[in-house]
């Protein structure tokens, strides 16, 4: 019941049928579901099918807790109230419940397929009604798509995902639609103009063709990459407006024709005032969803890690740099299991979360997500990846830990790099 309560709250997050569907938003959906998942999780626990937590949850429960010792200090005190407790416990929750309820990596699978195909649709939709703000494409359906920049980076992470499913496919259908939804993608960036957005969907299909086209050796997809790179060409010399907003990134926005010249100028001054925000509040901040009231520019940061630092303090900061290292570290200590050499979907589906989270680690640089939900479904869903990797690898024939103390630790503490890994390499770094 936990885990179908959690693929129905992913859809419900990133789909938002409340948006569309009149009068569905007098009903908290995502708040019911979220609500019968941490029932069945509780109930999970009592049951005594508990499993050690990955350090990257008991990170974000410290990050939590930091945040909690916030509130007193903050700027306003109310507001900071608000986000640490009625925002970001959404985050640990879903993160926890991912963790823990996903078992095989066909649920993982399950999972992604959830996120990747309600991206697709959310991008579809959002093309196909074609809402617009200052000739700028919004998401069709509302909350955190509402914004040019935000729809752009979600759709950049999400693409990778996407590609991955296209190349997992089996028939030429699902290759058909996975492939649409890839070009739509691809599309709805452009049609945003989002200069971030742009840089997030760079870094995803740079990594996509390394991973899938020159590592998997497939030929093609660097055959189509060069004909999208042809087209895309075109079109920017066809319209002389995006050609205008990406030439900005290189002039500092002062770039005629660009239509938001000071934009850049704007956002490099949110980025001082952050900086000189954490300079005079290092350790507990102006509190969090405070930076806008505090500085009185009544804008956000747009750079997640100088928002962290600036409304939570550096202790923040800090803590979500680890949990992003983290993640990515689960990435490559999954490439050494030998699950990954032996599973063609794992080491596609890998590549796929790797490209996902450089994309947002871009985008972060550009847009404030510290408190949304997705940075947090991608952390857990490594942790997940990492773990059904490493049951899913046939243990050693030789498995008894190192006669060493500090030997042993490392044993324990870094399996599938030390029994699968160099392990003379493991001992000199760790």
């Amino acid at each position: 019941m936990a885990y179908n309560a959690l693929l129905l709250f992913t859809c419900l997050y990133y789909t938002r049928p409340e948006d569309l569907i009149p009068g569905l938003n007098h009903i908290p959906l995502e708040k019911i579901i979220g609500g019968i998942a941490l029932i069945a999780l509780i109930s999970t626990f009592a049951s005594g099918r508990m499993r050690k937590l990955p350090l990257e949850l008991k990170l974000m429960v410290v990050l939590f807790c930091h945040l909690i010792l916030t509130v007193p200090f903050a700027f306003w005190p109310g507001g900071a109230f608000a986000v640490v407790f009625e925002k970001f416990p959404k985050t640990v929750i879903v993160a926890f419940l991912v963790t823990l309820l996903v078992d095989r990596f066909e649920e993982l699978r399950r999972l992604l397929w959830v996120q990747a195909a309600s991206l697709v649709v959310l991008t579809i939709s959002s093309i196909l009604i074609h809402r617009m703000d200052n000739g700028r494409l919004i998401g069709a359906l509302g909350g955190i798509f509402e914004n040019p920049n935000d729809l752009a980076i979600n759709i950049s992470i999400n693409f990778p995902l996407c590609i991955g499913f296209l190349l997992a496919a089996r028939g030429i259908g699902r290759k058909l639609i996975w492939g649409v939804g890839a070009l739509a993608m691809l599309v709805g960036v452009v049609m945003t103009y989002s200069r971030s957005g742009l840089l997030a969907m760079v870094v995803a299909v740079v990594i996509c063709l390394w991973e899938f086209g020159v590592k998997g050796k497939r030929v093609y997809l660097l055959a189509i990459a060069g004909l999208l790179c042809v087209v895309g060409v075109g079109y920017l010399i066809a319209n002389p407006h995006y050609l205008a907003r990406v030439e900005s990134l290189l002039h500092g926005g002062n770039v005629e024709g660009s239509a938001d010249k000071g934009s850049i100028e704007a956002r490099k001054q949110l980025l001082m005032d952050s900086v000189m925000e954490t300079i005079h509040h290092p350790i507990v901040g102006i509190g969090p969803g405070n930076f806008g009231a505090a500085t009185g520019t009544w804008h956000v940061t747009h750079n997640s890690y100088m928002e962290f630092a600036s409304e939570g303090g550096l202790p923040a900061l800090f803590l979500f740099l680890a949990i992003l290292y983290l993640a990515m570290r689960n990435i490559k200590r999954t490439r050494l299991l030998p699950a990954y050499r032996d599973g063609p979907e794992l080491r596609l589906f890998t590549g796929a979360l790797w490209a996902s989270l450089a994309a947002f680690l871009v985008g972060a640089l550009f847009a404030s997500f510290e408190y949304h939900l997705f940075p947090y479904f991608m952390v857990a869903y490594t942790s997940v990846l990492y773990r059904v990797a490493s049951e899913a690898s046939p243990q050693p024939a030789d498995d008894t830990p190192p006669k060493s103390s500090a030997r042993t630790q490392l044993w324990k503490r870094y399996p599938g790099e030390y029994r699968y890994g160099n392990k003379s390499k493991i001992e000199a770094t760790r």
